[in-house]
């Protein structure tokens, strides 16, 4: 994987989780579909439908799913299932390489956050698992923001730009899902891709 960093004196780094830090998005797709399933999906989960869920907040994605198969379901319990089936598999979290040995470089003359749609519950063991809580000590998630102000709106950018100390237009922000990156831009962030089905 090449990642094209763009010219520019950053001060600060944001990274996406799930998918730009981690490679769990397969993980989370296995979990979805079993969650799906149990809750009335008779038919495998469209995994480009899943995709373009990336960086959505669990409980809207619940119900986007639901919706586009016609089932009625509780997101919540949804939610709850889900998560469940994904905390059984985070042994099999595997780094994405190139992001991490930046992010690894960076750490040791700037300042690093992450920036998840996952809630805290999920997301925290999951930088555990793939041991990266030594290199995050800042970790925004939902319920750092308002309801509804999770990406693509930029509130937890901008939160993870105000906990690092450094002004939204100097963050160089990473991110795989286009929510992410949408929030990104309209931090004020510059964005660098990653790709997030990785090979």
């Amino acid at each position: 994987m090449q990642l094209d960093i763009p010219a520019g004196d950053f001060a600060g780094y944001i990274f996406d989780l799930d998918g730009t830090l981690i490679n769990t998005m397969p993980l989370h797709y296995r979990a979805w579909d079993s969650a799906m399933r149990q809750h009335g999906l008779g038919e495998v989960l469209n995994e480009d439908l899943f995709y373009s869920l990336g960086g959505v907040p669990t409980v809207r994605v619940a119900e986007l799913i639901g919706a586009h198969y016609g089932l009625v379901v509780d997101p919540l319990k949804v939610e709850h299932t889900k998560e469940g089936f994904f905390l059984t598999m985070l042994d099999a979290v595997e780094h994405i390489a190139p992001v991490v040995e930046f992010a690894r470089r960076m750490s040791l003359t700037h300042p690093v956050s992450i920036a998840t749609g996952g809630m805290p519950e999920i997301a925290l063991p999951a930088i555990k698992a793939a041991g990266l809580d030594d290199l995050f000590k800042i970790v925004v998630t939902p319920k750092d923001v308002g309801p509804g102000r999770g990406k693509p709106e930029p509130d937890m950018f901008l939160e993870a730009a105000r906990q690092m100390g450094v002004p939204p237009a100097q963050c160089l922000v990473f991110e795989d899902a286009e929510p992410g990156i949408r929030a990104a831009l309209a931090a004020g962030m510059q964005v660098v891709r990653v790709p997030s089905r990785v090979v």
